[in-house]
C-alpha cells in the first residue's frame, strides 16, 4: 500500500453551482450564473466537456482554462502536488485513486463538481 507521505499531483476542472460553499469565482466575480446554475446543470456541463477530453476533441489545459471556476484554471487546472488529508475527502480519494493519466467521472464535493486529471 502506498505510504500516507505519497503524493500526487493532479488537474482538475471546477464547475460550481448554486449548491457551492462558494458562488464566486474568477470567472464570476458576483456569483451571478453560478447562483442560477442548478447542480443537474453543472454536472451535465461537465459531462460533455469531460466527453470532448476524452475523444480528443479538446485538451484537458484548455478546456481547464476556459470553464473551471478554480483559480487553477490559468494553470490549466495544475493544483500541484498534495498528500493526504490536503484535499476534501471525495476529491482526495478519487485522485488517489486513478492512474496516471486517467481522467475521473464526475466528483462532487462542498466547492462544486470536478474532473480530475491525475498528473504524477
Amino acid at each position: 500500500m502506498s505510504s500516507s507521505s505519497e503524493k500526487v499531483k493532479a488537474s482538475h476542472i471546477l464547475i460550481k453551482h448554486q449548491g457551492s460553499r462558494r458562488k464566486a469565482s474568477w470567472k464570476d466575480p458576483e456569483g451571478r450564473v453560478i447562483s442560477n446554475t442548478t447542480k443537474d446543470a453543472a454536472i451535465s456541463q461537465l459531462k460533455s466537456l469531460r466527453e470532448d477530453i476524452v475523444s480528443g476533441k479538446a485538451k484537458f489545459e484548455d478546456v481547464a482554462k476556459s470553464y473551471s471556476h478554480c483559480n487553477s484554471a490559468k494553470r490549466g487546472g495544475d493544483l500541484g502536488p498534495f498528500g493526504k488529508g490536503q484535499m476534501q475527502k471525495p476529491f482526495e480519494e478519487a485522485t488517489y485513486a486513478l492512474k496516471v493519466g486517467e481522467i475521473s467521472d464526475i466528483v462532487e464535493t462542498d466547492s462544486g463538481v470536478h474532473i480530475i486529471l491525475r498528473t504524477v
